[in-house]
């Protein structure tokens, strides 16, 4: 599935994140920057070496962030790491920490003059963000973001892990289908 949102298409599409042709693949990263399970395992395994150096030096990064690094051996040019928040049950800033780690990558790709990028579903592996909750706060973040700021994104490519969760998919289609017909009907993202 894809839409325009302004001059970038925006796609739903399923597959590895670490497969991804695009300027940058975006990793659910730990603030730590340390080898994670899931979406940073499999980055930093098929990345190679040079990603988990370029972490090091960096040291870190704070929860709703995000920081930049060599592709090492991906296909992309680049990794950003978002360092989005562990669900424990909503009441701790999880949504907004959730939109700051999308909002912070797309900053990250604009400032360093991508023209496409590829998300994981962050937060929602690991850190157990229930997807139904994370889908619309994701997309909502990105489409406010390439309305309204200065970047040079031509493309920004969800994709989703259907092994990790079967239904990705189906659920960030229908955010993005309500979503689209709040925004034909006059509503805002």
């Amino acid at each position: 599935m894809q839409t325009k949102i302004g001059k970038t298409t925006l796609s739903l599409v399923t597959g590895d994140i670490a497969d991804q042709d695009t300027d940058a693949v975006v990793t659910a990263a730990h603030w730590r920057l340390n080898k994670g399970n899931g979406t940073d395992g499999t980055i930093h395994t098929k990345g190679g070496p040079k990603i988990y150096e370029e972490c090091r030096l960096i040291g870190g990064c704070p929860i709703g962030d995000a920081v930049i690094t060599t592709g090492g051996d991906l296909k992309a040019r680049h990794v950003i790491h978002a360092v989005g928040p562990v669900w424990r049950g909503g009441d701790e800033h999880e949504p907004e920490l959730l939109a700051s780690a999308y909002r912070r990558t797309l900053d990250v790709a604009a400032e360093h003059g991508l023209r496409s990028v590829s998300f994981p579903s962050i937060s929602t592996g690991a850190f157990v963000y229930p997807i139904r909750l994370a889908a619309p706060i994701a997309l909502k973040t990105i489409i406010e973001f390439l309305e309204r700021k200065q970047h040079n994104l031509d493309e920004v490519r969800m994709v989703l892990y259907t092994r990790e969760d079967d239904k990705a998919y189906t659920i960030f289609a229908q955010a993005l289908e309500q979503i689209l017909s709040k925004r034909a009907a006059g509503g805002t993202a």
